[in-house]
């Protein structure tokens, strides 16, 4: 894989429109989902992987217009996400009615596992989420039980192996396969009741991040560098976040000025860089990439790389890193 098929360019996405079960139920079927690193969780075999390579973790899109409804469903491993643009509820709760928190543009929020969701674009015009979801196999979305009914009023039946089934094109269920059973109550019981202020302390807003010139990477002029997922990691000199539990991953903010340089380092796990704003060049191993606004770029473990902020205001990146504790970078 060369560089340049490392690099995922916001204006390249290639969306699916099909690919969960409550794709055709009104209000919801207008979204489009990207799947940019690993298998993902969406159910249309169709849907367009852009990089296969197992990183210990997922990263997806979504992009809504206004008014776009994603149905409440739980996943088996810790979602996160960036507000990369617009404003997004997010209700909590089986039936979408236990909690609701509103976020804007470059804010967090990671959603643990035991926890319904479905999130609304509440803003003027298209807005896109970006999503990292835990481990290389995530597993299949667990759906609140009116979604299947929905589903089945519009033509799709989801299977118990996660794939669907669109009666509309004359699909039928196949020999030896089986419908999704509908989710129990039992299982609805296993997930939280989560209010407004719960949903609120899942969420780190952009104007609270507790940017810092005192970390191994913001030692540099005009860089600062912030946790956003993931505990004290003293090697990294870095406090923990305030969304500090177990996700398999971190998530680090880095804030550049214009002219600002991050020297020549290695790191020893994936590390995917999502440009929130600003453009960015990186050079890995001699080759440079110049990346803007909404380009994700993932860079070969122990590469050496260096950053340059091409930019005339700040660049701001988010940064994913396999493991809930990564090494210090190695500068050369």
């Amino acid at each position: 894989m060369t560089l340049a098929d490392r690099l995922i360019r916001y204006d390249d996405l290639k969306p699916c429109t099909n690919a969960f079960i409550d794709t055709r139920s009104p209000g919801s079927d207008k979204k489009e989902n990207f799947t940019l690193i690993g298998p993902g969780v969406a159910e249309n075999p169709d849907q367009h992987i852009h990089i296969s390579i197992p990183h210990g973790f997922n990263i997806g899109g979504a992009r809504q217009p206004a008014g776009c409804l994603n149905s409440q469903h739980s996943h088996l491993t810790e979602e996160f996400f960036v507000i990369h643009s617009g404003t997004w509820a997010f209700m909590s709760g089986v039936n979408g009615e236990d909690g609701k928190v509103i976020i804007n543009e470059g804010d967090i929020i990671s959603i643990p596992t035991d926890i319904f969701r479905g999130f609304e674009n509440v803003g003027e015009g298209s807005a896109y989420l970006y999503a990292v979801l835990g481990s290389d196999d995530p597993g299949n979305v667990l759906w609140a039980p009116q979604v299947f009914d929905l589903a089945e009023k519009y033509g799709l039946i989801l299977l118990d192996d996660g794939s669907l089934v669109d009666t509309t094109l004359g699909e039928k269920v196949p020999e030896g396969k089986q419908p999704m059973p509908v989710t129990s109550t039992e299982k609805i019981a296993e997930h939280r009741i989560v209010g407004d202020e719960e949903m609120e302390s899942i969420v780190q807003r952009s104007d609270t991040f507790a940017w810092s010139k005192n970390t191994c990477l913001a030692q540099f002029d005009g860089v600062e560098e912030v946790a956003l997922v993931g505990n004290k990691n003293i090697i990294e000199d870095l406090p923990a976040s305030k969304l500090s539990w177990s996700h398999g991953f971190v998530v680090r903010g880095l804030k550049l000025q214009s002219n600002a340089v991050v020297p020549e380092h290695i790191r020893f796990e994936e590390e995917v860089i999502f440009v929130q704003q600003g453009k960015l060049d990186i050079t890995v191993d001699g080759e440079t990439l110049s990346l803007t606004k909404g380009d994700t770029f993932t860079t070969p473990i122990g590469a050496k790389r260096s950053f340059t902020q091409t930019g005339h205001g700040e660049c701001i990146l988010y940064i994913t890193r396999r493991n809930d504790f990564p090494k210090a970078p190695a500068f050369i």
